[in-house]
């Protein structure tokens, strides 16, 4: 192993991330992480006052959650490449306790979406964004939503090593039962492409951007991973039970599950308000 990286430490990184059946998403992000980090020690020797050099640069031009992520990514690269004695502590940071408006979406605005969708006569993308609102699934996951899972009115996700139940509500059932007679689809996955495969997270967040202009919602807060979000949030609001919730969600830690649950600031504001604790 040499004193610096090399391309063959990347390449053997992408294949073990890989095998560790991590997404083709994350996969990439790890390794536009990774090659950041090279790119600042141009062919230097890896050692750990440069990468608290590089962290440092981070600190000064990134949010704190971005440079944690970043540097989640680089020290495993280094403790897999042999560099282990060069990681460096993240940066530590207060848990929020709300989180801003602008980018949570509202269940408002997920109907007008939903409502344009229908009005511009795309009935699959009406119906994705139905089915991940009401199930909490991951754009990911609905691959393992069939035809024979609709019939079943449970979807069984295996993805990364994990296997759970994804259960489909009546109302959702009968929609989709709908428009797979319509669309005679018969076997496989119930929302593909015009050649036949099954739709992706690109195909999804192309089409969702559509949207928002006649929906009259910020771009910003459109995207599949926030229905998850508004569905979560939403269960959390009528069952006040985040174990439950996190068994539901497919989440192995509480802690990510609490994220998902965050209020808005103006949220926090008003049952802090109600507190009467101001003479």
């Amino acid at each position: 192993m040499g004193k610096y990286i090399q391309q063959t430490d990347m390449d053997a990184y992408r294949f073990y991330l890989a095998s560790m059946e991590k997404s083709l998403a994350t996969i990439e992000k790890y390794l536009r992480d990774i090659n950041g980090f090279c790119s600042f020690a141009g062919g230097r020797t890896i050692t750990k006052e440069l990468v608290i050099a590089y962290k440092e640069k981070l600190i000064a031009r990134y949010a704190v959650a971005s440079v944690n992520s970043m540097l989640a990514a680089i020290n495993g690269f280094l403790s897999f490449a042999g560099y282990g004695c060069c990681r460096v502590r993240q940066v530590r940071t207060q848990r929020r306790a709300y989180c801003h408006a602008n980018t949570q979406l509202t269940k408002s605005e997920y109907l007008r979406l939903v409502d344009a969708a229908a009005k511009t006569g795309d009935e699959r993308l009406n119906l994705i964004l139905q089915s991940i609102c009401a199930t909490g699934m991951r754009v990911s996951e609905l691959a393992f939503l069939t035809v024979d899972a609709l019939w079943a009115g449970r979807a069984e996700v295996c993805l990364k090593g994990k296997t759970r139940t994804v259960l489909i509500p009546g109302k959702l059932q009968k929609r989709l039962k709908q428009y797979i007679k319509r669309h005679k689809i018969e076997s496989g996955p119930i929302f593909v492409t015009a050649n036949g495969k099954a739709v992706n997270r690109s195909n999804i967040w192309k089409a969702m951007k559509r949207l928002c202009a006649a929906a009259n919602v910020e771009p910003g807060k459109v995207y599949p991973h926030n229905l998850r979000r508004l569905f979560a949030r939403t269960f959390y609001h009528i069952k006040k039970d985040i174990a439950k919730l996190a068994d539901v969600l497919g989440h192995s830690r509480i802690e990510t599950t609490r994220i998902y649950i965050m209020e808005t600031g103006e949220e926090h504001v008003r049952i802090v308000s109600k507190l009467g604790l101001v003479a």
